[in-house]
């Protein structure tokens, strides 16, 4: 027994308990060199592997460190799952809006989406949010954002090409070409090959045919200033 003494207050006699609670896990720095090895080599097999194989071992083999660092930097496997997936996406929504900045044609907008790589990537990302909450939220916040951006861009580009948005809803079309290169993408994973080559050609020629020199900000502001 142990006496209030030790809580302020009290009277001395009462027997009164004592609530412990195990300290917090010390958990790496987010900027660390080794943290981004980790991260890096975790990314790595997943692409070429599968999720399957990110395990803490197999993660620190291939970055040439201890597995115990693993769980130094992550508290679970799916925390690094979540870096992995954040990681990527912040860097793809940004490297989508620095291309798209000025202007962007219906064709550069296909191969932006018939990217095997990331095809693979979102693929793997789908199959782990069936086993993880946190990581299908994460995956659902994440393709909101980027469709978002994605969806302003086509209907730019769509208006460039002279195409009514009635004709072809940019969401539409968008939810089109991205379900078409998703398909291409898990195909290929699996080695399925047939029929891709004339389709990519096919999609291509069709663009093309629309393609036009596409309206950018500084455009749109010399047209005003000519109408005026």
């Amino acid at each position: 027994m142990l006496c209030n003494c030790l809580a302020r207050g009290r009277k001395c006699g009462n027997v009164v308990a004592v609530a412990t609670t195990p300290s917090a896990r010390r958990i790496g720095t987010k900027d660390s060199q080794t943290r981004a090895q980790l991260v890096d080599a975790a990314e790595r097999l997943l692409l070429e592997e599968g999720y399957a194989a990110v395990t803490s071992r197999k993660v620190a083999a291939a970055a040439g460190l201890k597995p115990q660092l693993v769980h130094y930097y992550f508290r679970t496997m799916e925390d690094l799952y979540l870096e992995i997936f954040r990681r990527q996406a912040e860097a793809n929504i940004s490297g989508f809006e620095q291309a798209v900045a000025d202007g962007v044609t219906l064709q550069q907008l296909w191969r932006m989406n018939a990217d095997a790589r990331a095809a693979v990537f979102t693929i793997e990302f789908v199959a782990l949010a069936n086993h993880h909450k946190a990581i299908k939220a994460e995956l659902a916040r994440f393709a909101e954002r980027f469709r978002s951006a994605q969806q302003t861009a086509f209907a730019r580009a769509l208006a460039a090409a002279g195409v009514d948005e009635n004709q072809l809803p940019p969401v539409v079309g968008l939810l089109l070409m991205t379900g078409l290169a998703q398909v291409l993408g898990l195909e290929q994973m699996i080695g399925v090959t047939t029929g891709h080559a004339e389709t990519k050609a096919f999609v291509d020629d069709l663009l093309a045919g629309l393609e036009v020199r596409p309206v950018t900000p500084s455009t749109r502001r010399r047209r005003g200033s000519r109408r005026r």
